[in-house]
């Protein structure tokens, strides 16, 4: 029989655990009204100015009044926006301006809270996957992530040419002077067109296994009229290159393969003797209790979980482990890769960049 303590306690815990649920619900809608936000270009506008009536904030944006007006109150009520009843206007403070515009080298947050509207969109494929087993639409994943990039295209070449590039030692001068430039998984080709367009020196050649991504890419290196960067349809475990490339780069990309380990191997045999292998990975161990450190746990492993759906052969060769940072070290160590390091950027805290180097031949 139940004591009244133990009911007390009970009740308690379930109080509690109803106050997080509505705190949960609360700041899922808020973080939905977020990617709103971003993807409408209100927080540029609010960015932009002191204060401002919601009139003036709708206008500025060319967005329909009342629904501005609802995502304002939304905004009032998660505390992203200061609002003065007085004259009626909205305000967004530069604390919360330089942490959702990445003014100082701040982390993309507009990314992250566009995965949870992606993971959205995908809902009852997921719910699918999980009764009935995977994989997930790999084209409609892949399109909505190139829809996220696009919508970021700015900051990310921002965090690309500020953070990424300048870790590696005298990369750009290389790039200046001329290199063989190869991105895996290039999508619609953002990245390599304004390397492309920043360093006409040198050469670049994008793969990707989606024809849909090489054909807007084609396209959009035809809108430029570039004819330093070369877009082609691949898998990218089928690299087929000897010693072709200075430098390869694998943004978000390894941990979607059915193959990573495969990968890695044609891209070592892909790179000239003291070549650089350029990687951005998800931040994500193959220890529990360090991933739950991380300040995104949550968003990390809905990310992995999203992703694993999509492949359709998951690699057996390693313990059948999931692909995380330490199987990404080994197999670069084991396929013959040296000075290996891992980098944290400021910008980017779901990710992790390795960069490891092709051994030069030896001395006859």
């Amino acid at each position: 029989m139940m004591t009244d303590t133990a009911l007390t306690v009970g009740l308690e815990t379930s109080t509690h655990f109803e106050d997080r649920l509505q705190q949960m619900i609360n700041q899922g809608s808020l973080t939905l009204m977020l990617s709103i936000g971003f993807r409408t270009g209100l927080f540029e506008v609010l960015g932009s100015v002191d204060a401002a009536t919601c009139e003036e904030i709708a206008a500025r944006a060319g967005l329909q009044t009342r629904y501005v007006e609802d995502w304002l109150t939304v905004m009032h009520t998660g505390g992203i926006l200061e609002y003065d009843p007085l004259f009626q206007t909205y305000r967004l403070p530069l604390e919360q301006a330089a942490l959702l515009l990445q003014r100082g080298g701040t982390h993309s947050y507009a990314t992250s809270v566009q995965w949870v509207s992606l993971s959205g969109k995908l809902e009852d494929e997921i719910v699918s996957c999980f009764r009935a087993g995977g994989p997930l639409p790999a084209d409609l994943l892949t399109q909505l992530q190139s829809q996220l990039l696009e919508d970021h295209s700015v900051s990310i070449m921002n965090g690309l040419f500020k953070h990424v590039l300048p870790i590696i030692p005298s990369l750009i001068m290389q790039l200046c002077e001329g290199s063989d430039v190869l991105e895996l998984g290039c999508g619609s080709g953002q990245t390599l067109i304004e390397l492309a367009r920043t360093f006409p020196a040198s050469r670049f050649v994008g793969y990707d296994s989606s024809a849909f991504l090489i054909d807007k890419a084609r396209r959009s290196a035809d809108d430029e009229q570039l004819e330093n960067v070369t877009f082609i349809q691949r898998d990218l475990a089928e690299i087929h290159a000897i010693e072709a490339f200075d430098l390869i780069m694998a943004f978000d990309v390894l941990q979607d393969q059915s193959r990573p380990i495969r990968v890695l191997d044609q891209v070592f045999t892909a790179l000239r003797p003291e070549g650089t292998f350029l990687m951005q990975d998800l931040a994500r161990s193959r220890h529990r209790e360090i991933n739950l450190q991380h300040p995104l746990a949550a968003l990390l492993y809905s990310i992995s979980c999203l992703r694993s759906m999509a492949i359709t052969e998951p690699d057996q060769s390693a313990d059948n482990s999931r692909w995380c940072q330490e199987m990404a070290l080994q197999t670069l160590e084991e396929i013959g890769f040296t000075a290996i390091d891992v980098h944290a950027l400021p910008h980017d805290l779901v990710s992790d960049y390795l960069i490891a180097r092709k051994p030069g031949r030896p001395a006859s």
